[in-house]
C-alpha cells in the first residue's frame, strides 16, 4: 500500500498506524514519530465521514488498548507531543508553519485516541496505562511518569492560554480546546454525577490551578471575539509531492467542512435548531468553560473555574480584588454583552447569560444598567415565543433570565421606556410600535398559555407568573393589547374554572351548552360565551360559589372521594380536569394579585387594563364571593363600580376615545385610601438544592449535540436519555 492512504477505508491497514498500536514499543526519539505525522489521506468533510473514520481506525485503537500496557506507546506519543510544544510559541512568532503542523497533527491523534479509551475504560485503567516504565532499569521512569496526565492537562492550558491566535496555531488551539473536553468526558458514561474524579482532581490543583483565571479569560475571550477558521491550508506546511503525511488532509480541512458542528439526535428533548458554526473555537470554547464552570465542588475547596466566573470585574474598575478570592480577573464588559447579545439562538450562549446574570453580581449590575438593554431583552424574548422549536431546557433558561432581571426595579420601570417598532417576529398581531415592557408581557402570557396547553410543566408556569408579579407595581402606558391579553387570559381560566368544577361536582351533569362552548372556545373566540350561554354561566356561577363559600374544603374533598369511588378503585387516578382545579385557581389567583397590584400601584398610567377590566367585568363580578378569591376581589371590584358608575353617568353610546377619557379622569378622583394594601409582590429566583443534577446532564447534553469535530457512539451514552423527537 504504500505511504499512501486514499480513502478512510484503508487506514486499519495502513502501516504507521499498526505499528503504533502493535506489539513493539516505540522510543519518543524513534524517526517513525516524524512519518506518522507527516501521512495524508482525503479529508473528513461531514459528521458521516468523522464517524467513519472513528468506526475505520476502532481496530487499531482496540489494537493499543490491548497492546499499550506492555508497550507504552500511547505515553510515548504524549511525549513526543509534549517535547514538541515547548517551542509552540516561539514557532508562533516566526511563522514556522512545519512545526506547528506536526505539534497540532501529534495532537489530533492524541485527541482521538484518548476519546477511544475514556470510553473504554475507567480513569484509574487509564491512569495505567500512562504509567509505563521503560524496560532499561527499574524506577527510571518512577514518580515522574505518574503525572504524564497532569503534565499533558498543564501543556493543554498553557497552549491555549499562551499561543496567540494566529491563522497558523488557529487549529492546534482548538484541538487543545477539544481534548480538554474529551478528557472531561468520563461524565457520559455515567449515570450518576461524577463528584470523585483523578482529571477533575488534577484541573483543580497542583500544577493547573495557578492557570485557572487564565484559562477562564482566555475562553471568554475566544467567545467575545468569534474568530472565524482560517483559509484552508494557511496553517499547513506544503504537502510534498512524494508523499507526505498523514494528517495534512485532516489539518487542511478546518475550513472545508471536518470543523464545522454536527447534531446527532436530541437529548431529552428535541435540540436546537442546527446553528452555521463561523467559529468553531469560539463555540468549543464556550461548550469547554460551561463544563468547567459545572464540575462538582471538591471536598476540601469550592471549583476554581466557578469562582473565576463568580468574581471577575469589567476592565474599567479599579477597586481591588477580594483577597478571599485569588481566581478574580478582568475582562471588557462592553465587549462580552454585544458577544452575548448576538450569540442567543444557541442554548450554550443563553445558559452562559444565566450564569454569569445569577452568580456575578458585577456582570448583573453592568447588564442592569445598560441603556440598550433591549439589544439583550429581545433575543431572549423571541427565544420564548419559538417556545415550540426550543428544547425545554432552552426555554427554562431565558424564562429565568427574564425572573432575574425582573427582580430590579429599575429594569422594571425603564423597559417601559424602551419604544419598538414593527416586531415581525410576533405574528398574533401587527405591532408597529409597543414598549418593551408591553411585549414581554405578551411573550410570558403567550408562554403561559402553550405550556397550560401543551406541555402542563408547573415549574415553567410558576416562574412566567413570577416575572410578571415582579413587574406588575411598575406596569406603565400598556399598550392595549398587552391589557387586553392580561385581563382575557385571566377571564379563559375564570371560564376554565367553572367547567372543571361542573365535571368535578356534578360529573354525569348534561350541561351541553357549558361544555361545548368551551371545547370551541380558543383565544379569538372568547366571546362565545358571552353570546350564546351568558345567563347560565352567571346563574350558574352564582348557586355553585355560595355553595362553595360555605363548604368549600368539605365539598371538594366529598367529590374527590365520590369521583374516585365512581371510577371502581381507590388508586385510580382523578380525571385531568380534577388534577387541573388546583392549577388554574393556583394562576387565576396570581393574574388577579397581578392585576391588583398594578391598579393599586399604578392604575393612573394604564388606562388601557382599566378598560379592559370593565369590558368582562360580568365575569369578574360572578367570582367576588368566591372563597379562595374573595380578599383579591375586593380591589378589583371597588375599581369596576367606581369606573362603572362613572361611564353610567356619562351615557350611552360612548366611543373608545371617550370611555379612555373617563377613565383617565376617573384615576386622578379615585379615592385611593380606599384600595386595601397587599404585600408588594416579589419573587427571587434560587437555585434549588443539588442544581448539578440538572447542570450537569444538560451542559453535557449541550457538547454531545454541538461539539465541534466529535462524535461519541450514542449507545455509550449513560449520563441521559437519548430522543430524536
Amino acid at each position: 500500500m504504500g505511504a499512501n492512504s486514499s480513502s478512510i477505508s484503508e487506514l486499519p491497514e495502513n502501516e504507521y498506524l499498526k505499528k503504533l498500536s502493535g506489539a513493539e514499543p516505540i522510543s519518543e526519539n524513534d524517526p517513525f514519530w516524524n512519518q506518522l505525522l507527516s501521512f495524508s489521506f482525503t479529508t473528513p468533510t461531514n459528521s458521516t465521514d468523522l464517524k467513519l473514520l472513528e468506526e475505520a481506525t476502532i481496530s487499531v485503537c482496540k489494537s493499543l488498548v490491548e497492546k499499550n500496557p506492555r508497550t507504552g506507546n500511547l505515553g510515548s506519543l504524549i511525549k513526543v507531543f509534549l517535547s514538541r510544544t515547548k517551542e509552540l510559541k516561539i514557532s508562533a512568532e516566526c511563522q514556522n508553519h512545519l512545526f506547528i503542523w506536526q505539534a497540532h497533527n501529534a495532537l489530533f491523534i492524541i485527541c482521538c485516541l484518548l476519546k477511544v479509551f475514556i470510553s473504554r475504560m475507567s480513569e484509574e485503567e487509564l491512569q495505567l496505562h500512562l504509567t509505563y516504565e521503560e524496560k532499561a532499569g527499574p524506577g527510571s521512569y518512577g514518580a515522574e511518569c505518574e503525572d504524564l496526565i497532569e503534565e499533558l492537562l498543564c501543556c493543554l492550558i498553557q497552549l491555549i492560554v499562551e499561543i496567540p491566535l494566529l491563522d497558523i496555531t488557529y487549529s492546534i488551539s482548538l484541538e487543545a480546546v477539544t481534548t480538554l473536553i474529551v478528557f472531561l468526558s468520563c461524565q457520559l458514561f455515567h449515570k450518576e454525577i461524577l463528584r470523585e474524579s483523578i482529571i477533575h482532581r488534577y484541573l483543580m490543583r497542583g500544577r493547573c490551578l495557578p492557570y485557572t483565571s487564565r484559562l477562564v479569560k482566555t475562553l471568554l475571550y475566544n467567545f467575545i471575539r468569534q474568530e472565524r477558521s482560517p483559509p484552508p491550508g494557511t496553517h499547513v506546511f506544503q504537502q510534498q509531492t512524494d508523499g507526505g503525511g498523514l494528517l495534512y488532509g485532516i489539518a487542511s480541512g478546518v475550513a472545508t467542512g471536518l470543523w464545522t458542528v454536527f447534531t446527532l439526535g436530541g437529548v431529552g428533548s428535541k435540540a436546537s435548531p442546527q446553528l452555521e458554526q463561523c467559529s468553531p473555537l469560539a463555540s468549543q470554547s464556550l461548550l469547554l468553560l460551561l463544563v468547567l464552570a459545572n464540575l462538582t465542588d471538591a471536598p476540601d475547596m469550592p471549583n476554581p473555574y466557578r469562582q473565576a466566573i463568580m468574581s471577575f470585574k469589567n476592565t474599567q474598575d479599579n477597586t481591588a480584588f477580594s483577597s478571599s478570592n485569588p481566581h478574580a480577573f478582568q475582562i471588557n464588559f462592553n465587549s462580552l454583552y454585544t458577544a452575548l447579545c448576538e450569540q442567543q439562538k444557541s442554548d450554550q450562549a443563553t445558559l452562559l447569560l444565566y450564569m454569569l446574570l445569577h452568580q456575578n453580581s458585577n456582570v448583573r449590575t453592568y447588564v442592569l444598567a445598560r441603556t440598550d438593554i433591549e439589544n439583550l431583552v429581545l433575543p431572549i424574548l423571541e427565544i420564548l415565543y419559538h417556545v415550540e422549536e426550543r428544547n425545554s431546557h432552552h426555554v427554562y433558561m431565558a424564562l429565568i433570565i427574564l425572573l432575574i432581571l425582573t427582580e430590579d426595579d429599575g429594569f422594571n420601570r425603564s423597559i417601559h421606556e424602551v419604544i419598538l417598532k414593527n416586531i415581525t417576529w410576533y405574528a398574533e398581531r401587527v405591532l408597529t410600535e409597543i414598549s418593551l415592557g408591553s411585549l414581554l408581557i405578551l411573550v410570558v402570557i403567550r408562554t403561559i398559555q402553550y405550556n397550560m396547553t401543551r406541555t402542563r410543566d408547573k415549574y415553567l408556569h410558576t416562574n412566567c407568573l413570577a416575572a410578571l408579579a415582579n413587574m406588575s407595581a411598575q406596569f406603565r402606558c400598556l399598550h392595549q393589547y398587552a391589557a387586553q391579553r392580561i385581563i382575557s387570559y385571566t377571564c379563559r381560566h375564570l371560564r376554565r374554572y367553572v367547567y372543571v368544577l361542573d365535571k368535578l361536582y356534578f360529573p354525569h351533569s348534561h350541561c351541553s351548552t357549558l361544555q361545548h362552548c368551551f371545547s370551541t372556545l380558543s383565544d379569538n373566540g372568547e366571546e362565545l360565551l358571552s353570546l350564546t350561554c351568558s345567563h347560565i354561566l352567571r346563574s350558574y356561577a352564582s348557586s355553585l360559589f355560595s355553595l362553595l363559600s360555605k363548604k368549600h374544603n368539605k365539598v371538594l374533598e366529598q367529590a374527590t372521594q365520590s369521583l374516585r369511588g365512581s371510577l371502581g378503585s381507590s388508586d385510580s387516578p382523578c380525571p385531568d380536569y380534577a388534577q387541573d382545579l388546583n392549577v388554574i385557581e393556583e394562576v387565576i389567583r396570581m393574574m388577579l394579585e397581578i392585576i391588583n397590584s398594578c391598579l393599586t400601584n399604578s392604575l393612573h398610567h394604564n388606562p388601557n387594563l382599566v378598560y379592559a377590566l370593565l369590558y368582562k367585568r360580568d365575569l369578574f363580578e360572578q367570582f367576588r364571593t368566591h372563597p379562595s378569591f374573595q380578599d383579591i376581589m375586593q380591589n378589583i371590584d371597588l375599581v369596576i363600580s367606581f369606573f362603572s358608575s362613572r361611564l353610567e353617568q356619562a351615557g350611552a353610546e360612548l366611543s373608545v376615545e371617550r370611555v379612555l377619557e373617563i377613565i383617565k379622569q376617573g384615576a386622578v378622583a379615585l379615592p385611593k385610601d380606599r384600595l386595601r394594601k397587599f404585600p408588594e409582590l416579589k419573587f427571587k429566583y434560587v437555585e434549588e438544592e443539588q442544581p448539578e443534577e440538572f447542570f450537569i446532564p444538560y451542559v453535557w447534553s449541550l457538547v454531545y449535540n454541538s461539539a465541534v469535530a466529535l462524535y461519541w457512539n450514542p449507545h455509550d451514552i449513560q449520563l441521559f436519555t437519548m430522543d430524536s423527537g
